[in-house]
């Protein structure tokens, strides 16, 4: 583990960009970034596309270690390049930024009212990989769409299950156990996440960092005791459906909590703009989600 990432994720000023959209998703931040499927032939042609936006997302002058603590990755695109280096060292030995890979395999249907994460296979070889790459964590995400006790006493035992198999492999884990954000029940949906949460971190070996993403709460601040835990390096928050506005007023009311924004991010970013364009744009995105994570 790199111990002068792990002081920047634990005491840095500023947020986590979220650039992990994978095979499912990518074809619809694609069609955001004004792309549809008409202009790829192949899952090949698609991936290249999505890289060729992400590299102009993090090339961009505005996409600095100033305001940005880490970023995450999809599996392709760690193993790509940026400028002839990978993607993971480009973001940290150029822009100084901590390089995150998204480990999960999607989402299984919806039982007891969450959907676990899909059965992982190679993940033992993924995370090879990641080290390799010089990769600093990892993220995996699961959603809650009901306050069922039994079902988010389910997601939390698989998070930290395969959080013991990432630290082992000296990895950060990023335990992102989801609450949907149109849930009737969220509120009461987060009272039992915590719950479970702090339940398993009283066994948590504090010498190894975990972090978590996690739904703006209902109640402001209901992560506080979270982000006082020795051990959590950071508890970070997902946009989850709400726009860049919408997310980084919420957020800031939330002290301590920093974004891991993803389409609250890319949000208004098309392939037709001109470089100045998007950087404009990209700054301003950037510097609004800095201020909403400061707080």
């Amino acid at each position: 583990m790199n111990e002068q990432q792990l002081k920047r994720m634990a005491e840095g000023k500023g947020f986590i960009a979220a650039l992990d959209q994978s095979g499912g998703s990518t074809p619809k931040a694609l069609k955001a970034y004004g792309v549809d499927e008409s202009q790829y032939a192949n899952e090949d042609e698609m991936f290249d596309l999505v890289h060729q936006m992400r590299t102009r997302i993090i090339k961009s002058p505005a996409f600095t270690s100033e305001h940005i603590l880490g970023a995450i990755l999809f599996e392709q695109t760690m193993d790509r390049e940026i400028d002839g280096q990978k993607t993971g060292d480009y973001l940290w030995d150029v822009k100084g930024i901590v390089p995150f890979l998204k480990i999960d395999k999607g989402l299984a249907a919806e039982t007891d009212g969450v959907q676990l994460m899909k059965p992982n296979p190679g993940l033992d070889d993924l995370l090879d990989r990641a080290n390799e790459r010089h990769i600093f964590g990892t993220k995996m995400r699961s959603v809650i769409n009901q306050a069922n006790p039994e079902g988010i006493r389910q997601i939390v035992d698989q998070q930290f299950e395969l959080a013991e198999r990432i630290v082992a492999n000296d990895l950060v884990p990023i335990i992102e156990p989801e609450v949907n954000i149109k849930s009737a029940d969220k509120a009461e949906s987060e009272k039992i996440l915590l719950a479970e949460i702090e339940k398993h971190l009283k066994t948590w070996p504090e010498d190894k960092p975990v972090m978590f993403k996690l739904s703006i709460p209902t109640v402001v601040d209901f992560y506080e005791p979270l982000m006082k835990t020795k051990g959590v390096t950071r508890v970070v928050a997902l946009s989850g459906g709400y726009s860049r506005e919408e997310a980084n007023r919420l957020l800031a009311q939330n002290h301590g909590l920093i974004a891991s924004f993803s389409r609250a991010l890319s949000e208004g970013l098309t392939a037709s703009q001109t470089d100045d364009e998007f950087n404009t744009l990209m700054a301003t995105s950037i510097n609004a989600i800095y201020e909403a994570s400061i707080t």
